[in-house]
């Protein structure tokens, strides 16, 4: 455990730029076991029960990017998150054209993390959602203007979420 936090520590400061994900093929390990041993400026972890939570505030923030990877592809809906409604064991999204739709079983999120790491050098901020295994289910990215800026009211909303640690 001390020797993986210390190659994680290691590649961080050779290879900055290098996402989590990334990151955590290079060393070949769950990107939640490479992600939990980020120093704490960079990631804050929160267990899956504040799943939902996360999701319905999130849905009030506007415009993000939600990004799904699947086999080295990358899917990404830049739109609002629709609120979404639990039944039949899923939490149900049901967003208006050019949103996201599907179904996310809740009790499959078990550990969520909330990332404040450059990414490709610009300022960025992620919550990411991870499975039993320590695999990344989806991420959603702060949005951001026609000029690149992240909307300021999602960066404090972001870090509010912090407080769900308390609760």
């Amino acid at each position: 455990m001390a020797e993986l936090t210390t190659q994680v520590l290691e590649l961080l400061a050779t290879e900055p730029k290098l996402r989590p994900a990334d990151m955590a093929r290079r060393l070949s390990v769950p990107e939640w076991q490479l992600v939990s041993r980020l120093p704490s400026e960079l990631i804050f972890t929160l267990p899956g029960i504040h799943g939902q939570t996360i999701l319905e505030q999130v849905a009030e923030w506007g415009r993000v990017t939600t990004i799904m990877e699947v086999a080295g592809s990358i899917f990404e809906v830049k739109a609002s998150l629709p609120k979404g409604r639990v039944g039949y064991g899923y939490y149900n999204l049901f967003g208006e054209p050019g949103q996201l739709h599907g179904h996310l079983k809740l009790d499959a999120i078990a550990n969520i993390s909330l990332q404040s790491k450059p990414h490709r050098g610009n300022e960025a901020y992620a919550i990411v959602f991870y499975d039993t295994d320590g695999d990344c289910i989806f991420k959603i990215y702060l949005g951001r203007d026609e000029q690149g800026t992240l909307f300021p009211e999602q960066v404090v909303a972001f870090n509010a979420l912090k407080e769900l640690k308390n609760v």
